[in-house]
């Protein structure tokens, strides 16, 4: 029995030495942890310092500049026709004219052209030569949806005509116009329509010249002051937006050259200026 109880209270008086023993060491390495932790803190507390407080670093503009070129080295941006095609589409619309019903009952389709809408209450402007000899006009916007339209205005000394389209889609876009004033032939262009009713297309090129002549399709007029240009345009562009690099208006495909008898794009395209296409609707293009 005694040795039994010898070996019981064993392990209880080891735990109290234990604990007696690392008492000890505490006190005797003390102030060492205690510093130790102390420091521990003071490190942590200057990183977070540092990091919290630092002095932000401002690019240089050298820096700004070598940064950007490293950027457009990897980017794909959009050309210049493809941006100002984004601008114009939703105001481009497609043309019809059309004569009334024959016998047969079905309503032949005598004319196709382009237009582009300066107003978004539904006035759009064309050459006249697309619309001259139809019975009734339809539109077809750029959501699809179509429209009768009106014409308005004649003005044959200028090939224009202004439509009124009746049935209106929702938020239609009304096109930006630019003035003439500040052209110089090499400024870039596009135009945008419906060649041989395909479309919309988009065809890009340059002011080649300004002020320039030419007679009109119907032969009546020699229409003045017109811009030549490049952009590829063909039977059914005619009334469709010469457009800058902007996306601005700036004349209205009128009529082509060509000295052959295809009457297809030889290099020269006639546009009339904006200025004297839009005061035909009666109001001003700025």
């Amino acid at each position: 029995r005694a040795e039994s109880a010898a070996s019981s209270a064993s392990p209880t008086a080891t735990s109290a030495g234990t604990r007696q023993t690392w008492r000890q060491r505490f006190r005797r390495f003390r102030l060492p942890i205690w510093t130790a932790v102390a420091a521990t803190g003071v490190l942590v507390w200057v990183v977070a310092s540092h990091r919290l407080f630092q002095t932000p670093h401002y690019m240089t503009r050298e820096e700004v500049g070598a940064a950007m070129v490293e950027v457009l080295k990897t980017a794909t941006l959009p050309s210049p026709a493809a941006r100002a095609y984004a601008v114009i589409k939703p105001s481009v619309v497609r043309v019809r004219g059309m004569n009334l019903s024959s016998a047969a009952g079905d309503t032949p389709e005598t004319s196709i052209g382009s237009g582009v809408v300066i107003v978004d209450k539904g006035l759009i402007l064309t050459s006249l030569h697309v619309v001259a000899g139809a019975d009734f006009v339809s539109v077809t916007f750029d959501d699809g949806s179509e429209s009768q339209a009106t014409v308005v205005v004649r003005e044959p000394e200028r090939d224009i005509a202004v439509l009124w389209a009746t049935t209106l889609p929702d938020n239609l876009v009304a096109a930006t116009m630019r003035s003439t004033q500040d052209l110089a032939p090499g400024d870039q262009v596009i135009a945008v329509g419906f060649p041989f009713g395909i479309g919309p297309s988009v065809s890009a090129g340059v002011i080649s010249g300004l002020h320039r002549q030419h007679r009109s399709i119907t032969g009546e007029y020699m229409i003045e002051d017109l811009i030549q240009f490049d952009a590829a345009v063909n039977p059914g562009s005619s009334g469709g937006p010469l457009v800058t690099a902007s996306g601005e208006v700036v004349g209205v495909v009128s009529s082509i050259l060509n000295p052959g008898s295809s009457n297809t794009f030889a290099g020269i395209g006639f546009a009339v200026p904006i200025e004297s296409a839009a005061s035909a609707a009666g109001t001003s293009p700025f």
